[in-house]
């Protein structure tokens, strides 16, 4: 609970207009008028811009570290699974169902439940891998400058076309 409200209040903070009292004029004069640009408008423009080009970084690294949590999550599900296997093919009556649905021997009830609850954490982690995906795409695309070319193609598009008369 500690770190989403650490991240949400550091989010907010990205989000703050400037005050009145934080804006500095272009022009040397005392009072601003409202028609002239603000320096905090390029700042802050330039710092959205540095968040946006980092942050799909951050959002990509965060993906691959949530998928890895995952991914321990379910093999610990699997290893809980096999022991309960390895407890049913014990005795024939090992895994008998009780009235309730749940397994008579509490040694068998307990794996499964832990491989169940194994499980729902790692679908949490890939719910979460899905949604920083998301966001990684967005940031992605939200960083791309349009009209502007990559710097390392020295031709511009040539478009090729094959006619075939019959």
């Amino acid at each position: 609970m500690m770190r989403s409200t650490i991240v949400v209040a550091m989010l907010c903070c990205g989000a703050v207009p400037a005050l009145g009292a934080q804006v500095i004029c272009r022009q040397s004069s005392v009072v601003c008028a409202d028609n002239r640009r603000l320096t905090t408008d390029d700042q802050r423009a330039s710092f959205q811009r540095a968040v946006v080009h980092n942050g799909k970084w951050l959002t990509a690294a965060s993906v691959a570290a949530l998928i890895v949590f995952a991914q321990r999550d379910h093999s610990q599900s699997r290893r809980e699974w096999n022991a309960l296997l390895d407890i049913c093919r014990s005795a024939q009556d090992a895994c008998v169902l009780g009235p309730d649905g749940r397994y008579v021997r509490s040694d068998a009830e307990q794996l499964y439940q832990r491989s169940r609850a194994f499980d729902r954490r790692a679908n949490r982690w890939l719910l979460g891998a899905q949604a920083a995906l998301l966001a990684t795409t967005a940031l992605f695309i939200i960083d791309l400058h349009p009209g502007q070319g990559p710097e390392n193609i020295p031709f511009g598009p040539v478009q090729v076309g094959l006619r075939i008369s019959f």
